[in-house]
């Protein structure tokens, strides 16, 4: 069956679907021996000879998927690689047969859970979910009072709370990916510059003890939580830490505003059964106009 080329190549782990579309566009991608540039190209990966960078691409059949959390240490690159020639994730990925590739990003000077994998269907569906809750460990400079505190949350949707048993101000903050940045800056603004970030959880999976700059399998319950945290009309952002699970959206209940006029229908409309109350009416003496400000015709000279 033919499939578009970055969906054979996000599927056998070769990369992301987005970083498939630029693979093709750069000219690495051959089908039968003819270079593919074009996005939307289409191919069978039973029937074509498809090669990504030279390296000839297999029938899904003959790879199983992995699915790997690693501790990234600080002052290592969130890639597989590096131009510049610093530790990358590659380096600390002992044992790992398989070729896979990290989902999101993690900056160079912080530490924490890396998600890795060679599935590159369940890659593309994280990378697309808007609510896909994570955890940090956020070190600042100064203690937070309890309005910073209220005003980040309101202005960023992180749940924020101190870490017990810390002498240090660190944090535990549940956010999504997309607001980290802007969580940041935040702080920053309000002159407490974050120091220290580590990533302890994404979407119900747990650093938990794992050492720096090991590596572990997830399990299948991890797995299937994770799944469905992304799927469609699944739970937002999974499960995740205790400490910093957000609060939920309290909607105010509102009552409809009656039509012009319906007040005061409703107010003189009397209740089934009973009689309507003599309204004592005023009549203007004989003679006098329905204008006002006129005379009587007799006044008039």
């Amino acid at each position: 069956m033919e499939e578009r080329l970055q969906k054979i190549i996000a599927r056998a782990g070769i990369a992301s679907r987005r970083r498939a579309e630029e693979m093709i566009s750069s000219g690495l991608v051959t089908v039968n021996g003819c270079m593919i540039t074009e996005l939307g190209s289409k191919a069978d990966i039973g029937r074509d000879h498809i090669k990504v960078a030279g390296k000839l691409l297999r029938p899904e059949a003959e790879s199983a998927h992995v699915y790997l959390i690693l501790h990234k240490p600080t002052e290592v690159v969130a890639t597989m690689s590096d131009p510049e020639g610093r530790e990358s994730l590659r380096d600390l990925l002992h044992g790992v047969p398989e070729r896979v590739f990290p989902v999101g990003r993690l900056e160079y000077h912080s530490s924490g859970l890396v998600f890795l994998t060679n599935d590159g269907g369940l890659a593309n569906q994280m990378l697309k979910a808007r609510n896909l809750q994570q955890t940090y460990h956020f070190k600042v400079k100064g203690l937070l009072t309890f309005a910073e505190i209220e005003e980040l949350s309101r202005s960023t949707g992180a749940r924020i709370t101190r870490m017990k048993g810390k002498d240090l101000p660190w944090y535990i903050v549940t956010l999504s990916d997309a607001r980290r940045d802007a969580l940041r800056d935040k702080l920053f603004r309000s002159g407490h510059p974050v120091e220290k970030i580590r990533r302890v959880g994404l979407a119900g999976v747990e650093l938990d003890s794992l050492a720096p700059g090991r590596h572990r399998a997830l399990s299948a319950e991890e797995l299937s939580n994770l799944r469905r945290s992304i799927a469609p009309g699944g739970a937002p952002g999974g499960i995740v830490h205790t400490a910093g699970r957000p609060a939920p959206r309290v909607v105010p209940h509102t009552v409809p505003r009656p039509a012009p006029g319906a007040a005061a229908r409703t107010a003189t409309r009397p209740a089934p059964g009973t009689q309507r109350p003599k309204v004592k009416t005023f009549r203007s003496p004989k003679g006098a106009s329905k204008f006002r400000g006129t005379r009587p015709k007799s006044d008039r000279h």
